[in-house]
């Protein structure tokens, strides 16, 4: 049986796009969700576009309630992906689904993580440390932001006239080159 994909995302979606990219014709798993946060969120084109269902939910509903952990379970899902989700992983959902819930984030943890370190943000805390390298991590989600293990990191080197554009484009590269990859490795470690 194919291994069970979801994907949480809070924008523009392009990794998300990645990923449904990487798995629309593989044999051994396949993106079965897209949630948001976010009813504007271009994500849910982007979900449309591939034909995979997709999911809006609220603070209360994520939260207070088991309704998210409900359908991820009804789907049978075996790996959470967040690709830009913006909000805290609650501790019902790690309980629920431990060890199957990765977060991509735009730099090189331990450094320049945490809450409110997301995008942009991210990128010109980069800048203003004056950092030589950047890149990408990928890890597990935990009760903290960007606290979890890490699985993999893919590095660049930061050029004395790159600006906020450069620096996002070069981790985005990384990005959408890494991250389906990283969750097929994970995906084959997995016990059926």
């Amino acid at each position: 049986m194919k291994k069970r994909i979801a994907i949480f995302a809070s924008g523009s979606g392009s990794n998300a796009q990645k990923i449904m990219e990487h798995f629309k014709r593989n044999a051994e798993a396949e993106v079965v969700l897209i949630l948001t946060n976010n009813p504007q969120a271009y994500v849910l084109q982007r979900a449309d576009n591939f034909e995979v269902p997709s999911h809006i939910f609220t603070r209360h509903e994520f939260y207070e309630t088991d309704d998210v952990i409900r359908l991820l379970k009804n789907l049978q899902v075996d790996l959470i992906v967040l690709a830009g989700f913006l909000w805290l992983v609650p501790e019902t959902l790690l309980n629920a689904f431990p060890n199957k819930i990765i977060n991509l984030h735009p730099a090189l943890l331990p450094k320049h993580g945490g809450k409110g370190m997301y995008g942009d943000h991210v990128h010109k805390a980069v800048l203003a440390a004056g950092d030589e390298e950047s890149g990408i991590t990928i890890h597990f989600a935990s009760a903290q932001f960007d606290e979890g293990e890490i699985i993999h990191q893919s590095r660049f080197k930061i050029e004395s006239g790159d600006n906020l554009e450069v620096i996002k484009f070069k981790g985005q590269q990384l990005e959408h080159q890494h991250f389906p990859r990283v969750i097929e490795g994970l995906l084959k470690k997995m016990k059926s």
